[in-house]
């Protein structure tokens, strides 16, 4: 977690220096827009959402609603979040390649093995942002549907948790790897290979995303802290995968 949190800190001071803050302030602005848009509809419709899962209750189990409501409450929190979380890196995905890259010239002095040029390394960075729905969303369903089932969902929310926590860490360590030519099948098989420090980051950029607005200027900061995190931990790693695609 301190190698984590290191490389955070020095993320986020690197990625508002001179020469980088272009990729920065632009994908801030759009998803401000964004955040402002999300937050409005939810506070219009959380009250509704929450009734509606605590008529789900069976009477039986209303002794436990003490228990079950804030349990319903945090998940739904988790829900929106995840799903804002999506939506904000879809967006800021090709700005954020391109950072991952410069920040790991910066940091490093090697330039990534990526020879693509500009317009298409965005509009790959898309596409690979499609592959990572394609894995997250059907674990998000079935985790979503697993927060219904009256019991068993008393431990929903630190699925949840450690769910979001890995999707992070996913989310942010596959920029400098993509730079790097690591297939997104690599790429999650490294990260279980060095699942504490995955597991570390990705818990540690959930929580900086609970900073409201915050989390918007400091979330740069975890696609150069991820740099440092790909360098320090993953890149000697052998590959563990061979497919023609890096998808």
């Amino acid at each position: 977690m301190l190698n984590a949190m290191d490389a955070m800190r020095r993320g986020t001071r690197l990625v508002y220096s001179r020469g980088l803050r272009r990729y920065v302030f632009l994908p801030i602005l759009i998803n401000l827009l964004v955040y402002a848009a999300m937050f409005g509809y939810v506070l219009s419709e959380f009250g509704g959402w929450l009734e509606s899962w605590m008529a789900m209750v069976p009477g039986w189990l209303s002794w436990l609603e003490w228990l079950i409501w804030p349990l319903f409450v945090v998940s739904l929190v988790l829900i929106v979040f995840f799903s804002f979380t999506l939506v904000t890196h879809l967006i800021a995905a090709p700005f954020y390649g391109f950072l991952a890259a410069r920040a790991e010239v910066e940091l490093t002095g090697r330039e990534p093995l990526d020879d693509r040029g500009w317009l298409k390394t965005g509009v790959d960075a898309l596409g690979r942002e499609m592959v990572k729905l394609a894995y997250i969303l059907p674990r998000m369903i079935a985790l979503f549907i697993f927060s219904w089932i009256p019991v068993l969902n008393l431990v929903a929310p630190l699925l949840w948790a450690m769910f979001t926590a890995w999707v992070m860490a996913i989310t942010y360590l596959d920029y400098p790897m993509d730079n790097n030519k690591v297939s997104f099948r690599d790429m999650r098989q490294r990260l279980s290979a060095r699942w504490w420090p995955s597991l570390s980051f990705g818990g540690l950029v959930t929580l900086v995303t609970w900073i409201p607005l915050a989390n918007l200027f400091l979330l740069p900061g975890a696609v150069a802290g991820a740099v440092l995190m790909w360098d320090q931990h993953y890149r000697q790693l052998p590959a563990v995968t061979h497919q023609k695609g890096r998808n």
